[in-house]
């Protein structure tokens, strides 16, 4: 006789050949998880400076591997994240994190900066696995009786570990590249991926996806139908990619800023992203936010943010205080926003949320990419206050396209 999960501390996987799985402590892991796998998306944003000089190029030159990075995050995200609908999204984790260890180590190697930008865009084609742990944890919730109202808790604490991988990515690989250059930042990054991966095939259980989902070709196709039958996700994906506009532009133009204006060395650039560490603290508040006042109401405060962030970076080179007010305000709304547009679209039908978050995500990475190259070329063009303008324009078309319902809604 099938009995119903009532354990909601420990859950025995039998089909997995592991040990019982505390759910608190597979929640950490997951959100670990996410935190290392999204780091190696981002630690070549302080070694652009580092790795011109070494490669011999110019400095704006290098702007071209976080835009390949991103695109092929992007491209990852639209390829391979709607498997999860389709296949055992264990088997997808560690297939993409161990593929991402050679990628890494292509990156360490690279003796050209076209070789660096082609690894670099199969580094992120092979790393969208926080999108495939986030739903992951939700039908793990399910699975155990817990997926109803705490499910933007959930959200945002497996999407801090995230923000936390993020912000120590560029703190860490900014110090290490100052003491053994930047090429040492790849192989550490890969041999804790590859640590990460070995303890994930012991620890995580087997969700297979539910009794019914299609194939992955028919996952694929079924995509621009999800995008244009449902308004909510058009509004949540296509806010999301402008929010992304801006973000891209901020980060990208901001090594410059600092290594020009205040003369900050590749450790100072990455330990700067540490002032931004409070948006990883607020995330799972986020998450709360949108349980209690709805999607609508909570992204209009996130990506106010966002643009009141922007208006606190507008002085850039003139005062450091203003420049770090800034950073942490625009990173609350930021992944704050991030947090309460998953929360939202992971309300619909659990046997979609893989490619509900393919939507998201693939325009979200493609928001970013576009905001990388925009930002270096706002800066090539109209240094900081060109940048500034990007990013409060992207920021404000994404809070309209959020908060403002279509006629068809109101009617």
């Amino acid at each position: 006789m099938n009995r119903p999960h009532t354990r909601t501390e420990t859950e025995t996987d039998p089909g997995s050949g592991t040990a019982p799985v505390r759910t608190r402590g597979l929640t950490a892991l997951l959100a670990c998880t996410s935190a290392v796998t999204a780091a190696n998306v981002y630690v070549n944003q302080p070694l652009l400076a580092d790795a011109a000089d070494s490669l011999g190029v110019p400095p704006d030159v290098l702007g071209s591997v976080p835009t390949a990075t991103q695109l092929g995050y992007a491209a990852g995200i639209l390829l391979l994240v709607p498997a999860g609908d389709s296949h055992d999204r264990r088997r997808l984790i560690l297939g993409l994190g161990t593929a991402s260890v050679l990628a890494l180590a292509a990156c360490a190697a690279s003796p050209t900066v076209w070789c660096l930008v082609v690894s670099s865009f199969v580094l992120g084609l092979l790393s969208p696995v926080p999108q495939l742990v986030t739903p992951f944890a939700v039908a793990l919730a399910g699975r155990q009786g817990g997926a109803g109202a705490g499910r933007g808790t959930l959200v945002g604490t497996v999407q801090a570990g995230l923000l936390v991988g993020v912000l120590a990515a560029r703190a860490y690989s900014g110090a290490l590249a100052e003491l053994f250059g930047w090429r040492a930042v790849y192989g550490c990054s890969a041999a804790l991926t590859l640590l990460l991966m070995a303890v994930l095939r012991r620890a995580l259980p087997r969700v297979p996806p539910a009794a019914g989902t299609p194939a992955y070709r028919a996952t694929l196709t079924s995509l621009p139908k999800l995008f244009a039958a449902d308004r909510l996700v058009r509004s949540i994906t296509l806010s999301g990619a402008l929010v992304g506009i801006s973000f891209g532009a901020f980060w990208t133009a901001l090594t410059f800023l600092l290594e020009r204006a205040y003369g900050f060395g590749p450790t100072g650039i990455g330990l700067f992203g540490l002032v931004a560490a409070a948006s990883a603290l607020g995330s799972p508040y986020a998450g709360r936010l949108a349980d209690r006042l709805g999607h609508r109401l909570s992204l209009g405060l996130l990506i106010g943010l966002v643009v009141g962030g922007w208006l606190l970076l507008a002085p850039g080179g003139d005062g450091l205080l203003w420049l770090i007010a800034g950073v942490v305000v625009l990173d609350v709304g930021v992944w704050g926003s991030q947090a309460v547009c998953q929360t939202a679209l992971f309300t619909r039908d659990p046997a979609v949320h893989s490619r509900l978050n393919t939507l998201y995500f693939t325009l979200r990475f493609l928001g970013i990419a576009v905001g990388s190259l925009l930002g270096t070329l706002a800066w090539a063009g109209g240094g900081w206050a060109g940048v500034v303008a990007l990013g409060t324009g992207a920021a404000v078309c994404g809070l309209l396209v959020a908060v403002v319902p279509s006629r068809a809604a109101e009617r």
